[in-house]
């Protein structure tokens, strides 16, 4: 069975039909340069693309500040994570977290906390930072401390940073050139709010970089995506200025969550995790009733069907899902928290 996720809009009427909490996007939309890349790679639709992606590298390397030897860009962060999937052969997954990653495992153990972890020969392990769907994220030096005991184990450890662009502090991508056991995930599609073009990014040592080039076909980036990544250098205030134009609308959707009862997890990226102390399905279906799309989590190991993610969108957007959950909820009762 597939996994569940968010973002889909496509279930019935238009996609601008829908007020949309279940897919994590930059809530002010793509940025006016990305669109200007856009329309400028459309100049090229009517050609093969680079098969060797040069332009798209060397952009993604720029805004990365890491070395064009130790990138590959992929088609989204999934064809990433199908990737490194085929790095090891035996897999750990750190619980809760993006559920494809069991999918492309096939061979894995859900490990339920980094305390006590103790890694088996050969063994990868997976961590997203922040992760998803708690919006819990580790600090730089944990990782890498991480990535240290896994090394003296033989093991490998793959990183999906996906939302880093809320916390770039946390990083361990400029670590891969030094750490052939490390892999970095990434993907622009939630700073850019431009999922439909897919574009991501898989960061290694060069000698893993050059083996998974031999392995894939050509092509793998459109006219679209390829011009969007070429033209990354030189923005880097306009992720300045998401990150805390987030930061600020996330307490204050977080403040109001907690005014209607939710445990709100700590996040670093641009969701809520929150605990509603009761089943929400039925406020789910309630809310989709009204065109407003939230992401269930009671799928996911540890969770129940009282968790829900929510993106964190405008200011005008969280206040209209407050209201909304407001009205769909049954009244609070603090004893049953």
């Amino acid at each position: 069975m597939r996994a569940h996720h968010g973002g889909n809009v496509w279930q019935s009427g238009r996609p601008g039909d829908w007020l949309d909490f279940s897919a994590n996007l930059n809530q002010e939309g793509p940025p006016e340069w990305a669109k200007a890349a856009l329309a400028a790679g459309l100049e090229s639709a009517g050609w093969y693309p680079d098969p060797e992606m040069k332009a798209a590298t060397a952009g993604l390397a720029a805004h990365l500040g890491i070395p064009e030897e130790c990138l590959l860009p992929t088609a989204g962060g999934i064809e990433a994570a199908a990737l490194a999937a085929g790095l090891a052969e035996r897999h750990a997954i750190l619980q809760p977290t993006f559920e494809e990653y069991g999918r492309l495992c096939r061979d894995h153990r859900d490990v339920c906390a980094l305390s006590g972890y103790q890694p088996e020969p050969g063994e990868c392990l997976w961590l997203c930072n922040p992760n998803n769907p708690t919006g819990a994220a580790l600090e730089r030096g944990a990782v890498l401390a991480l990535l240290q005991k896994l090394e003296g184990a033989g093991g490998a450890l793959v990183v999906d940073e996906a939302f880093i662009h809320y916390c770039p502090e946390r990083s361990v991508i400029a670590a891969v050139a030094a750490h052939p056991a490390l892999a970095v995930l990434g993907s622009l599609t939630k700073a850019l709010a431009l999922p439909g073009i897919r574009l991501g990014y898989l960061a290694a040592h060069p000698a893993v970089i050059c083996v998974l080039k031999e392995q894939l076909p050509p092509w793998r980036l459109n006219c679209l995506a390829d011009a969007v990544a070429a033209a990354l250098p030189g923005h880097e205030g306009d992720f300045e200025r998401m990150r805390a134009v987030n930061a600020k609308r996330r307490e204050a959707f977080a403040a109001d969550l907690r005014a209607l009862g939710a445990r709100v997890s700590p996040s670093a990226a641009n969701f809520l995790l929150c605990d509603f102390g009761r089943d929400m399905r039925p406020v789910i279906e309630a809310l989709r009733g009204r065109h407003i799309l939230v992401r269930p989590c009671g799928r996911f190991p540890g969770l129940t069907d009282g968790h829900v993610r929510l993106a964190v969108r405008t200011e005008a957007e969280n206040k209209r899902l407050i209201a909304a959950l407001g009205e769909a909820l049954p009244p609070y009762d603090p004893v049953l928290k």
